[in-house]
């Protein structure tokens, strides 16, 4: 079974904690988080619909996570309403290994070079982990969000 299999084979609500390493204050605010798994079209793709908070104001996302095993690709569309307004980030990624299914993307900064974003997801029997990761145009990275979720 691939990763994004498994990650199917999740399906349901899962329940966790979303801590944002906030930009503006350089700390890290944690709030309470859902996420709802779902195979789509016959299980060709997975998407996560999820809930958090960012200063008690409520904020919601959605990936759609897909495996090409004849080129061995993985893709993702990731939509937010904190981090991406009304755009979309498409991202790319190799054949998941060990477990942990990995998409890449890049956004234009204000000024200067595009940044990239790499967004990570773990399925595992009892737990569900989703990284967030900013990758800045010199190749330095910093963690930007972690969700760590449980069966609801």
């Amino acid at each position: 079974m691939n990763s994004v299999e498994l990650l199917a084979a999740g399906a349901g609500s899962w329940r966790g904690t979303n801590t944002l390493q906030d930009p503006n204050t350089g700390l890290p605010e944690e709030s309470p988080s859902t996420v709802t798994v779902m195979p789509v079209l016959g299980g060709r793709f997975v998407r996560l619909d999820y809930t958090w908070a960012y200063q008690g104001k409520p904020q919601e996302g959605s990936l759609l996570v897909g495996f090409d095993p004849e080129p061995g690709e993985v893709s993702g569309h990731w939509i937010d309403t904190w981090h991406m307004g009304r755009k979309a980030l498409a991202c790319t990624g190799a054949k998941p290994a060990g477990g942990t299914i990995a998409v890449r993307g890049s956004y234009a900064a204000p000024i200067g070079p595009d940044w990239g974003w790499r967004i990570e997801i773990t399925p595992s029997d009892d737990t569900l982990r989703i990284v967030h990761t900013n990758i800045f145009p010199d190749g330095n990275e910093s963690l930007a969000v972690e969700g760590v979720y449980s069966w609801a």
